[in-house]
């Protein structure tokens, strides 16, 4: 076979190849944002003990102090409680 049909062959065979993949990671990807948006949305106080344990978690490591945990946790729960 000459050099060319096979260089030919060998990118073609990359570009397949590589499409094929960005194929496969865009359905993955449509996958997982049909999974986001059509899955239940928690009710309010669910929401509010995943915003105490996203906070204290963050106190614990030192990411924030806890008087700014308990600011925001009061600002979010106005928010979130108020459209309940």
């Amino acid at each position: 076979m000459p050099r060319t049909a096979v260089r030919y062959a060998t990118r073609t065979t990359a570009a397949a190849a590589g499409a094929v993949a960005t194929a496969a990671t865009s359905v993955a990807a449509a996958a997982i944002a049909a999974s986001i948006i059509f899955s239940p949305v928690p009710d309010a106080s669910a929401r509010m003990d995943g915003v105490s344990e996203d906070l204290l978690r963050a106190v614990q490591l030192n990411q924030i102090t806890q008087e700014q945990a308990v600011k925001f946790e009061a600002r979010l729960a106005g928010r979130i409680l108020g459209d309940a």
